[in-house]
């Protein structure tokens, strides 16, 4: 079971803080669960594990396994929340290197989440030979990364399968009754899937934003679903014996005494995407009113033959988290060298696992001595239900932290300063003033 642990962290703040937090950790609790707070009807996901609709759950599974009976590749078509966690999942469970891997299973590509003519060009290239299907995940279906890419691959399918054809290709995530994707997806006859309202896209991996794509890779989503449960009842805990209120009351205790980033460490290089998908979780909601952790990630060991040096010995801004996944599917040993060149005869014999876990020791110890402060998340294993149980703790950990910052960690007000320029820029109607505006400020 997932546990919460501080590393020497005596050092760094006077304990117990538990007794000063508990009583807003609780009414931040309440909030998350009655939803009664800031964006409370945005906390679909708190009891999702428990309340989810089956018979969706059921579709997802039974197009997963049309699509692996019909196509070599599926493309995934989405950004942000509509992309990062269903990555992170197939990543950390089935490898970086899934699409490269011999397997039953079909490929799966991202797309749509950036403005890259050469990567979409890329996507299309890879599936121009082989039988392909594409999920399109939107709320809106006028999101302009996605939406754009969409329209490349729809008019793929048509032109490879004809019209009819494309249509049992095309599988659409998004509102259940309204907006430009859904009208389209009715129109056309495509198979839907629901984006839920209570549900923001940060929060949506382990609804069907996130599931089918898991599924189609072979991942037991309902193995993911029952770790996400089990760390439900427990987040239903009101205490500090709930390892989301021990890493949100850590972290803003650390927070006010001075720290402004927050490093996610992982000692395998299959985490990077949960990695980048934590840190639009944390991004998302904790950033604002000039307020908020920064979340930033590192794979190690590699990075530390790159950021070490800073964490070491640059400004004492940062503290770490620590993510251990326990023991590796393969359990490699170092084999012995006679002639002894390199002088590491004496890891001879022992596993990768046992020299990973001294570098961690190693640095743990390093790393607090040099004045970081780390906290390590530490789970039963790298299975599917162990992933449910973390995303789960995450996301209530997140919830929890935003209250305890009085923000609403359930909107993004500020991303659409950016959306209102790029759409003014590219000349949308209704955005004329704004156009002229911008091109001046450009040339100045």
């Amino acid at each position: 079971m997932l546990d919460v642990k501080l590393f020497h962290m005596k050092t760094f703040l006077p304990l117990p803080y538990e007794e000063a937090l508990a009583p807003r950790l609780k009414r931040a609790h309440e909030k998350l669960q009655n939803a009664s707070g800031a964006g409370g009807e945005f906390t679909g996901w708190v009891h999702l594990p428990r309340d989810y609709d089956r018979a969706e759950f059921s579709r997802i599974q039974d197009a997963a396994a049309k699509i692996q009976r019909t196509s070599k590749a599926l493309v995934v078509i989405g950004i942000g929340g509509s992309y990062l966690g269903a990555r992170g999942v197939i990543e950390c469970l089935c490898s970086p290197n899934y699409n490269l891997k011999r397997k039953e299973t079909p490929n799966v590509y991202f797309i749509g989440n950036g403005l890259s003519s050469d990567a979409l060009q890329e996507v299309l290239d890879l599936v121009a030979d082989v039988d392909f299907s594409v999920n399109v995940i939107s709320k809106s279906g006028t999101t302009t990364e996605p939406a754009v890419a969409f329209r490349f691959f729809r008019e793929a399918l048509e032109r490879r399968y004809g019209k009819d054809g494309a249509k049992d290709r095309i599988y659409a995530t998004t509102d259940k009754a309204r907006g430009a994707l859904k009208s389209l997806a009715d129109a056309e006859g495509w198979e839907t899937f629901v984006v839920p309202d209570d549900v923001g896209g940060r929060y949506s991996v382990l609804t069907a934003v996130g599931l089918l794509p898991i599924a189609v890779t072979g991942v037991d989503i309902e193995a993911l679903m029952r770790g996400a449960a089990a760390m439900m009842d427990i987040c239903g805990d009101a205490s500090f014996s709930c390892p989301a209120w021990r890493y949100a009351a850590i972290r803003y205790a650390l927070y006010r005494s001075g720290r402004s980033i927050e490093l996610l460490a992982c000692y395998d290089p299959a985490f990077r995407f949960m990695a980048e998908w934590w840190k639009q979780l944390f991004g998302e909601s904790e950033g604002k009113d000039e307020k908020g952790l920064f979340p930033a990630s590192v794979d190690f060991t590699a990075d530390l033959h790159s950021m070490g040096q800073y964490i070491q010995q640059g400004r004492r801004l940062m503290f770490e988290t620590v993510v251990r996944l326990g023991a590796s599917s393969h359990q490699l040993a170092v084999p012995i060298d006679k002639a002894d060149g390199d002088g590491l005869n004496f890891l001879a014999g022992q596993s990768m696992d046992f020299i990973r876990d001294r570098a961690m020791d190693g640095t743990l110890l390093a790393h607090t001595e040099g004045g970081v402060p780390n906290i390590i998340v530490e789970t039963g294993g790298k299975s599917a239900e162990d992933l449910g149980q973390l995303i789960y703790f995450f996301e209530y950990a997140c919830g929890l932290s935003g209250y305890l910052l009085d923000v609403n960690p359930f909107d993004q007000p500020g991303v659409e300063a950016y959306k209102k320029n790029m759409f003014a820029l590219l000349g949308k109607p209704g955005y004329e003033a704004q156009k002229a505006e911008l091109e001046a400020k450009l040339t100045q």
